[in-house]
């Protein structure tokens, strides 16, 4: 269903630091090279996520699903938010695997994600 949280991303200084202390704290299980410069997929009961470094202090990202990333782009902008220039996993393997990302602005200036699964 569009709109439905369907991806989190938790961006760290260290990932192998955050897979000790998410897997201790919820015992999610991590798989390795999720992204380009390294980290973890993390699988959850519910929401599959993922987790970075070099990235410390930020906010975790969380990805709201879409069907059609170009079409919920143009809404995007047609409802005065922004869509940042960051792309993650362009190449067609991470696309195949992970789906796509894209990382916006509401119309206040408010971070979230849009994540089109593979194969929608």
């Amino acid at each position: 269903m569009a709109g439905e949280i369907s991806f989190f991303e938790l961006g760290v200084a260290d990932y192998e630091q955050a897979r000790t202390f998410y897997g201790g704290m919820f015992g999610w299980t991590f798989e390795p090279g999720a992204t380009e410069g390294g980290g973890f997929l993390i699988r959850t009961p519910n929401v599959p996520g993922g987790v970075h470094g070099g990235d410390s202090g930020a906010s975790p990202y969380v990805f709201f699903k879409v069907d059609d990333m170009k079409l919920a782009l143009e809404r995007v902008r047609e409802l005065g938010g922004t869509v940042d220039d960051f792309d993650a996993g362009d190449d067609e393997e991470s696309i195949a695997r992970f789906g796509r990302f894209k990382l916006c602005h509401d119309d206040q200036g408010s971070p979230f994600g849009l994540h089109q699964p593979p194969g929608a």
